[in-house]
């Protein structure tokens, strides 16, 4: 793939910590709630979402199951939406649900992803269905068909009873509540570290495997015959040794050349980096170097951190000059500052809630200019959000609705 520049302040390091020490204290950083069976039970304590999810910057994954923002196109612009899918060869597709019905419902459907900071409860509806409600107290009907987080055994640190395993049949609703500084009890301190790759060097709280979060779960691998499962509190780095190998040095200073498993060879799913100032970093295995953990200052922003959410304003220039301002609906599909833009850069995805972007310019058919808060600028492509694929961008102005398709907008400004 051609390799795109990107102007990335790599020093995230240093504003990581800084981030992280000033709003977070101890504990704060673990998802903490409330758990309600359909026996009436409950269970209060830290929060695990199956074997992954564990902090409030975690995903709760999920998929939209309507789009009402087609309801504001006209009939000759969801005509040009529907050729386009068509001449894409079915490209966008692999983004987003589309299907032919008679109205709008489930018509270019896309997903729904928030940290779960952002959540104020979960209420189950069936065995794929939940309802979400947002710190702002809305609520949004999601459908967790091909998503693991919706059928997920929930393990709940109970701070009488300790560890439970609840079954999602079973759990009625979740209330997210602020973590207390101080666990008695919690599922592991957290990882984090630097992870080296070719695009550069990202320090953060770390996913490995799309999975392992903290020191107490598990790395696995063999060598020369022998099965290793290894802590991850007692790994101090691991380097990638081609693709079907890697060197783990261990803190005591022992070195192992472990192979045979999908936590240390090609197999893996990618190495997620968080990244305060800018999202989520998930760096394939095969741009992957190395990564050498440390102590985190923390456990990671806690629950008050994550604001009420709000609508994304600002302003939309067009290619004939035109500036449209109000509420911006991006991709006819987010709406909120929590929502989340996607791209990659050289095999590296980048997960940017909105909350953190500052300007989005499209360059060509496909990529895009994402500059930050900070004024840091990353060019991103593939992606739903970043080339063509995108279907372009509604904004309610004081007076009107106003849709400008993605071919034609110059930049998107955020407020």
């Amino acid at each position: 793939m051609k390799r795109l520049t990107i102007y990335l302040k790599l020093a995230f390091s240093a504003t990581a910590i800084l981030f992280f020490t000033s709003i977070s204290a101890q504990d704060e950083g673990f998802i903490y709630g409330k758990v309600t069976t359909e026996d009436g039970d409950v269970y209060e304590g830290p929060i695990r979402w199956g074997k992954e999810e564990v902090y409030w910057t975690d995903m709760f994954n999920t998929s939209k199951r309507e789009n009402k923002n087609l309801d504001y196109l006209s009939s000759r612009e969801l005509d040009k939406l529907e050729d386009r899918y068509y001449d894409n060869d079915n490209l966008i597709s692999r983004f987003i649900n589309i299907s032919w019905d008679d109205d709008n419902d489930g018509r270019f459907v896309h997903e729904f992803s928030t940290e779960f900071g952002n959540l104020k409860s979960l209420r189950m509806r069936s065995s794929s269905r939940v309802e979400v409600e947002l710190k702002n107290g809305e609520y949004i009907e999601v459908s967790g068909s091909g998503y693991n987080d919706v059928g997920a055994k929930l393990r709940v640190i109970d701070y009488e009873l300790g560890t439970i395993q609840l079954s999602w049949s079973n759990i009625e609703k979740v209330e997210f509540l602020p973590t207390p500084s101080n666990l008695d009890e919690k599922f592991g301190e957290p990882l984090y570290g630097t992870v080296i790759c070719d695009l550069g060097e990202f320090t953060g709280f770390i996913q490995w495997d799309h999975d392992e979060r903290v020191g107490t779960d598990v790395l696995d691998g063999e060598e020369d015959g022998d099965d290793y499962e290894i802590a991850f509190e007692k790994i101090a780095s691991i380097e990638r040794d081609g693709y079907s190998s890697s060197i783990v040095t261990l803190k005591s200073g022992r070195k192992l050349d472990l192979r045979g498993t999908n936590d240390v060879d090609d197999d893996n799913k990618g190495i997620i980096v968080t990244v305060k100032g800018l999202g989520r970093v998930d760096i394939d295995w095969d741009e992957f170097d190395k990564v050498t953990f440390k102590e985190a200052p923390n456990s990671g922003p806690a629950y008050s951190s994550f604001s009420t959410p709000k609508k994304l304003t600002g302003k939309v220039e067009v290619d004939n000059g035109d500036i449209h301002t109000g509420e911006i609906i991006f991709d006819l599909d987010e709406e909120y500052t929590f929502e989340l833009l996607n791209g990659e850069n050289d095999d590296v995805k980048f997960i940017i809630p909105f909350y953190n972007v500052r300007e989005i310019t499209p360059r060509g058919s496909y990529s895009s200019i994402v500059t930050l808060n900070d004024g840091s600028e990353v060019t991103l492509e593939d992606g739903q959000d970043v080339s063509d694929k995108n279907l372009g961008t509604l904004i309610r102005t004081k007076s009107d609705r106003v849709y400008v398709p993605w071919d034609r907008i110059k930049k998107i400004t955020l407020d």
